[in-house]
């Protein structure tokens, strides 16, 4: 009977009458056996790539898209399902200067390495010509300082911020539009099989790595896009079709620089946005933020709070340059900020629990700290150097 029932089994997918027993260990399910299907939820991240995407947006304001990709490729690193002979991840960011391009790579190795500089930072413009490709992988034997030249692709240099925890290592071509031919062939075979030989025919292996290539090529057709939409001549279209128009005018653009193995390479291209109002206003918060935490670690116990009239002077201040994005509101937050709270520090005007307040008034940024009677310190307004 048994042996009969198991040929039922087995011929022609007819159902048992007995339930099934259950796969074993490493088989699929045969569709046929007694057994509930329950639908899966494949969409979405996972918990760690949920805490990486919140942390990054954390620090990387208006770029939801590139947050999402990364967490993605992190993700699927994480779970063992990574191509073996291609990095886990190569992206190549489009975009106007002072978006985040640069920022989003710092943001990922400070949460994952615990240090923003975990990054191998490849300047391309540095690698105009072809004979420059030696300070990346050494000089052949026989050349002259061949064993001087120490390539900044080694194994060694790869592998410098891998922990117990995380054997990652985080890659940026900055700018990758003004290298030379012969660094994008480098690519070529660092995209395609993870693989780089060095001079001396040492191998470098990069499967156990995000390679991040920036480049503002397309940012003056973007530039260009956001003057008509804001202009005298407004276009009659929705901020979903000019996102559009502007990830379709960048990646043109870099289709017209790069060659078609370069691009078909490369996992992702992701173009960023240029930052608005609201989106520079966040940045400024961080920024903010950032200065309390270098005051903190140098252990002043001074606190700043800095009012919405002084935000908005430095916001106004940045307007002018904001073709550069943050980077122009970082610089006027280290001008009218931290270097003066520096002088008033460098001046002992400011004293242990200290609460600084920085406001804006009659043209000019104002520091005080509160008065309370019957101490002795000197609790008026302060006169931060000029």
């Amino acid at each position: 009977m048994a042996e009969g029932s198991d040929k039922a089994r087995t011929q022609g997918g007819l159902k048992s009458e007995f339930p099934a027993s259950p796969p074993e260990s490493g088989t699929i399910a045969n569709a046929n056996e007694r057994a509930d299907l329950v639908d899966l939820d494949a969409d979405g991240p996972g918990p760690d790539a949920d805490f990486l995407a919140g942390e990054l947006r954390k620090r990387v304001v208006g770029q939801d898209e590139a947050v999402e990709q990364v967490a993605a490729f992190y993700q699927q690193s994480q779970a063992g399902l990574s191509p073996p002979d291609r990095p886990v991840g190569s992206f190549l960011f489009l975009g106007p200067t002072g978006s985040g391009k640069t920022r989003t790579v710092e943001a990922l190795a400070e949460v994952l390495a615990k240090n923003p500089r975990a990054v191998i930072k490849i300047d391309c413009g540095e690698f105009q010509h072809s004979h420059e490709i030696a300070k990346l992988i050494g000089s052949p034997p026989g050349y002259l300082g061949h064993r001087e030249t120490r390539p900044l692709l080694s194994q060694e240099a790869l592998n410098q911020y891998h922990t117990d925890k995380l054997k990652l290592s985080f890659v940026l071509f900055d700018e990758i539009e003004k290298a030379s031919d012969s660094l994008w062939n480098l690519l070529l075979g660092i995209l395609d099989k993870a693989n780089l030989t060095l001079g001396d025919n040492r191998r470098v292996d990069f499967s156990r790595a995000m390679i991040f290539m920036t480049s503002n090529l397309g940012a003056e057709e973007m530039k260009n896009l956001v003057k008509k939409k804001i202009g005298f001549y407004q276009e009659s279209f929705s901020p979903e079709q000019l996102a559009q128009k502007m990830e379709t005018s960048a990646v043109a653009a870099a289709r017209r620089k790069f060659t078609p193995e370069f691009m078909n390479r490369i996992d992702k291209t992701i173009v960023f946005k240029p930052l608005g109002n609201d989106e520079l206003r966040k940045i400024l918060d961080i920024e903010l933020d950032y200065v309390q935490q270098r005051i903190d670690t140098s252990g002043k116990q001074v606190s700043v709070s800095v009012t919405s009239g002084a935000k908005d002077q430095i916001l106004r201040e940045a307007a002018p340059d904001i073709k550069y994005g943050a980077r122009e509101l970082k610089r006027v937050v280290e001008q009218q900020v931290t270097k003066k709270l520096g002088g008033l520090i460098a001046k002992n005007l400011l004293d242990r629990g200290d609460a600084v307040t920085i406001d804006y008034k009659d043209g000019r940024f104002t520091f005080s700290k509160p008065q309370y009677p019957g101490f002795s310190a000197q609790n008026r307004p302060l006169a931060a150097p000029g």
